[in-house]
């Protein structure tokens, strides 16, 4: 078995795309990076190569691909973003399972993130992803999801903070949002997400400041200055939900108890899925991290 480096290529990135399809078949719609990464990317066959070209752009040495006779059997994907390590994907085929593969990746993408303070990914249900991601120092938080039919009766809107569509203008507020929920920003992590999700959507009022990725049903990414503004942000998004769309909202911790009201309260169904795995970090709040990007 051989390990090389992720390159910039379609035939990689389609490489990486299919092992995390075989990867995560068990579990539909869980895992870092699954397709969709926690969620249903959509549309799938262009936004993740999207995302694993871009990320061999920032990342060239925290995107790992092994493979035995030429054939790909584990990819890993990560970033590093002012002092914050990511585990972006880490996927390896079922037949290759308990051979080493997955620690070996994930050995060669921590090294990438050498010398940054904290960690973040989201995990599937797996209890052997479990196992490998707290031998590795990382604290796993139970996470929720809610999806469901909106039920628009329940989003009254108090009007009271405006919110209204975001562009690659506001990165200097999106930036400022992430490194004071996270300590650290997006980047041009921005640029894919702007790129590929339907919309942004930006609070910006005297009680603070907040942004939202949606697309489709999905709430993407959530990061807000209060509680207040995070509400306001996502009944916003669940309102533009189309009718007839399914809506999800995913990796919700203890500390997202907002974005669980509100989730009830216009009809979406709660269940456990996955954790949202944090080292030398608390769970931001009120933040709703993007799957595969965090």
């Amino acid at each position: 078995m051989i390990l090389r480096l992720v390159q910039d290529t379609a035939a990689d990135a389609e490489a990486v795309q299919h092992l995390a399809r075989l990867a995560f078949a068990p579990f539909p719609d869980a895992g870092p990076g699954a397709p969709g990464p926690g969620g249903r990317d959509a549309p799938p066959s262009v936004y993740q190569p999207a995302r694993t070209r871009h990320l061999v752009r920032t990342d060239p040495q925290g995107c790992w691909l092994a493979e035995r006779d030429g054939e790909p059997v584990g990819a890993v994907l990560s970033l590093r973003r002012e002092g914050l390590w990511v585990l972006a994907l880490l996927a390896v085929r079922p037949e290759a399972r308990g051979k080493g593969v997955g620690r070996l990746l994930l050995e060669r993408a921590a090294a990438h993130g050498r010398g940054c303070l904290r960690g973040m990914l989201c995990a599937s249900p797996s209890p052997a992803a479990a196992r490998h991601y707290r031998r590795a120092g990382f604290t796993l938080h139970p996470a929720m999801r809610l999806t469901g039919r909106v039920d628009r009766s329940g989003l009254v809107d108090p009007g009271d903070i405006p919110v209204h569509p975001g562009n690659a203008t506001h990165r200097h507020l999106l930036d400022s949002v992430d490194r004071r929920l996270r300590g650290a920003a997006h980047g041009s992590d921005h640029e894919l997400m702007l790129a590929h999700f339907e919309e942004l959507l930006v609070a910006d009022a005297l009680a603070g400041s907040g942004y939202c990725y949606r697309d489709g049903g999905e709430v993407k990414l959530l990061a807000a200055t209060s509680k207040r503004i995070a509400v306001r942000l996502l009944r916003e998004a669940l309102a533009r939900v189309p009718d007839g769309v399914p809506a999800r909202v995913e990796y919700l911790t203890a500390e997202q108890e907002w974005a669980l009201d509100v989730g009830l309260e216009v009809g979406l169904s709660v269940e456990t899925r996955g954790y949202l795995g944090l080292r030398g970090m608390r769970p931001p709040a009120p933040y709703l991290p993007d799957g595969g990007l965090l």
